[in-house]
C-alpha cells in the first residue's frame, strides 16, 4: 500500500514532463524557423493564409497575399516554409500524355438544366 502512492505520482507525472519537453521542441523548431525567414519566401501562416515574405521587421514580417497587395503580420504567426516543387514537364512528356489520348472519344459536355414548367416534367417523365 505504501508503494501505490509513489507509483501513482510517477505515473502522473512522467507523461507532463515527455509533454513538456515535446512542447519544448516544437517552440525552438518554430522559432528557429521564424528566425530563418528570408525575402521572397512562400510561407504558411496559422491562419491558413499562402504569401509571400515581401519585408522583414524585428518582430513583423510583410508578407504578399496578391500581386500589389502586402500586409504586415506578426513574425509569430509564419507556421511553415512552403516548397515549390521545380519539376517541369518536358516538352517529349507533353508529347507522350497528347499521343496517349484516345482520338475517337469526344469529351461529353453537359448542358445546364433548363428550367420546365411542372406539366413539361410529367410529360417528359410520362416518355422516358
Amino acid at each position: 500500500m505504501e508503494l501505490l502512492f509513489p507509483l501513482l505520482i510517477l505515473a502522473l507525472l512522467v507523461p507532463m514532463f515527455l509533454g513538456i519537453r515535446r512542447q519544448k521542441k516544437e517552440m525552438a523548431k518554430t522559432a528557429e524557423l521564424q528566425d530563418s525567414l528570408n525575402v521572397g519566401d512562400r510561407v504558411l501562416t496559422t491562419s491558413g493564409l499562402h504569401a509571400t515574405v515581401v519585408e522583414l521587421g524585428e518582430g513583423t514580417v510583410d508578407l504578399e497575399v496578391a500581386p500589389g497587395i502586402v500586409t504586415t503580420w506578426s513574425r509569430m504567426v509564419i507556421r511553415e516554409l512552403l516548397v515549390e516543387d521545380d519539376e517541369e514537364f518536358e516538352e517529349e512528356d507533353i508529347d507522350e500524355i497528347v499521343d496517349d489520348a484516345p482520338a475517337d472519344e469526344t469529351p461529353v459536355v453537359e448542358k445546364a438544366p433548363v428550367e420546365e414548367t411542372p406539366e413539361e416534367t410529367k410529360r417528359r417523365l410520362d416518355t422516358e
